[in-house]
């Protein structure tokens, strides 16, 4: 899967073997132009300037003449035809003679002013123009001021020293190419070969060994070599960039090279920030373990995709305008009033998309959290940029906007330090003061006993007299992560009342109606005989603490 890219490059190299090399289509020149020098129109003066330049019939110092030269630069005049000549065929333009006017008074009118000039290409090559002087049209000499500078872009680094040496092996021709171009052809494919092998032990070998001896293997090889591997294609594409243009192949055929190349470069690199993404993914991911927030471990992968779409749409907008030489303008204009409709359109959506950015900001809760909002009850399990999911204590799933939760007055549970618990201990009518002193004493030394209890905040005292009850509020706080904690909280708590109840002898009331008879002397009285004396009851308390409560 990693060699394709390289065998669709070879197979493009070895494909342009079998076409002629011209710049100039649809017009056979040698029929329609003669010896003489004619600068009469646009038309003619392309015919002119490649008629002698062509492979036959090459004549420089004619060709030149359809140059502006200035008077310092004529000794030069025939080497800065030639460059110019190379410039367009490294840049791959086609020059189709049928879109060239062939009126001498032509004007051209796409800048809003019209102007005596001619542009072959003004997206490709905006420095190339014929201007009208007098009655003849030439190259202006704005073009030939910047012949040197576009030769060395066209030409970087050296490789134009290529063109005048590589001719010199020889000059015969196999398959439509000079012997020159297909040694230099081989020599190309051999340097891709070498280069393809040196980033492969360079990234395989080296960088592995590296991340392993930081202690970072597995993302060194699921991550960062990833991103390795498609800049080593990136620097293989831009060797061919480089070299490519000295062979100076068939037009035609490297004018769709040089397409697929600079289609190549901002996909390359689109794909290695695609896959960058998930290398600060983990980073973040790293970060957010280190946080007691859960949320934050729902926005790592919301982050992950948004930043991939991000990059998918920067990268798609630069591989039309610099791969496919597409005007973006439009489209950017047509993106821009369509985004209006869809905005308004999707105003949902969006105030969905904004509620989840809130979300994240304000940090209301928490996965795991536990929180009511009218209709909406159950443990948060997950924050989308949509809408967030609920799991009810039914087991149901609830999807509730999250626009809605932006809006909403949250009761968030899971944020409780302490959690409340509040009862009413009913007692009958019949248990004496003392003991009821007792009891409460002995319900106090339970909440200060258990463990999970707050101690510095609760409330347990004789409160009120029911219709058939005494009553003692019994109000304490837990200080527990969740609710089965709570709950078994509640339960040993609750069984050590029933305990104490049970040891100092006190009667829970529950809702009945009683009849008092006199006694009689057969008969006992059903209410139970109270000890009066208080030493009795903190015996009995005494007995509870030593025995349940392990005090002393």
């Amino acid at each position: 899967m990693q060699r394709k890219p390289l065998y669709l490059l070879l197979f493009l190299l070895v494909f342009s073997l079998s076409s002629e090399a011209q710049l100039i289509k649809d017009s056979p020149m040698s029929e329609q132009i003669s010896d003489q020098l004619n600068l009469s129109s646009p038309y003619y003066t392309t015919l002119t300037f490649f008629y002698n330049l062509e492979e036959g019939n090459f004549k420089p110092k004619e060709a030149a003449k359809a140059l502006d030269i200035p008077e310092e630069l004529k000794e030069e005049s025939e080497r800065l035809t030639i460059k110019l000549k190379q410039i367009l065929e490294g840049k791959g333009i086609i020059i189709r003679t049928s879109s060239i006017p062939n009126l001498p008074s032509y004007q051209d009118s796409t800048s809003g002013v019209k102007e005596s000039v001619y542009y072959f290409d003004k997206q490709k090559i905006p420095g190339i123009f014929l201007e009208k002087k007098g009655n003849q049209w030439k190259f202006s000499s704005f073009t030939v001021s910047q012949i040197t500078d576009m030769h060395q872009e066209t030409y970087p680094y050296g490789t134009d020293r290529l063109l005048n040496l590589l001719p010199k092996i020889g000059n015969e021709k196999y398959l439509g190419l000079h012997l020159w171009q297909m040694f230099g052809m081989f020599l190309l494919i051999f340097l891709i070969f070498l280069s393809h092998f040196f980033f492969t032990f360079l990234l395989d070998r080296v960088l592995v060994y590296f991340f392993k001896r930081l202690e970072y293997q597995q993302i060194g090889e699921n991550y960062i070599l990833p991103v390795a591997r498609i800049i080593s294609y990136y620097l293989i594409v831009q060797l061919l960039s480089i070299f490519m243009p000295v062979l100076q192949l068939p037009v035609e055929i490297w004018s769709w090279i040089v397409v697929i190349l600079n289609t190549l470069k901002p996909f390359l690199i689109t794909l290695a920030f695609y896959k960058l993404v998930n290398v600060v993914a983990v980073y973040f991911a790293r970060l957010a373990t280190k946080t007691e927030s859960t949320l934050d471990d729902q926005l790592v992968p919301l982050m992950r995709k948004t930043l991939k779409a991000f990059v998918v749409l920067i990268g798609t907008l630069f591989i039309l305008r610099d791969g496919l030489n597409l005007d973006i303008i439009p489209f950017l204009t047509g993106l821009s009033i369509g985004g209006v409709a869809i905005a308004l359109a999707a105003q949902d959506t969006i105030k969905n998309f904004f509620g989840s950015v809130m979300i994240f900001i304000d940090k209301p809760f928490q996965v795991g959290d536990w929180i009511t909002s009218g209709d909406i009850d159950g443990t948060v399990e997950e924050v989308g940029f949509r809408s967030t999911r609920i799991r009810t204590f039914r087991n149901s799933l609830m999807y509730v906007p999250n626009g809605k939760i932006a809006d909403a007055v949250l009761d968030n549970h899971g944020l409780r330090r302490y959690r409340r618990f509040y009862t009413t201990l009913t007692i009958t009518y019949d248990t004496p003061p003392l003991l009821i002193e007792e009891f409460v004493k002995g319900l106090k030394e339970i909440v200060l006993a258990h463990p999970d209890t707050r101690k510095d905040y609760y409330h347990v005292y004789f409160n009120s007299l029911s219709a058939y009850s005494q009553d003692i509020m019994f109000y304490i706080f837990f200080e527990v992560p969740g609710w089965p904690d709570e709950l078994r909280a509640r339960h040993e708590v609750l069984i050590q009342i029933v305990k104490l109840a049970n040891s100092l002898g006190v009667r829970f009331a529950f809702p009945t109606q009683t009849l008092h008879m006199e006694s009689f002397p057969e008969k006992k009285d059903l209410i139970p005989e109270y000890p009066t004396d208080s030493t009795y009851y903190q015996k009995k308390l005494g007995e509870f603490l030593g025995n349940e409560l392990k005090k002393k």
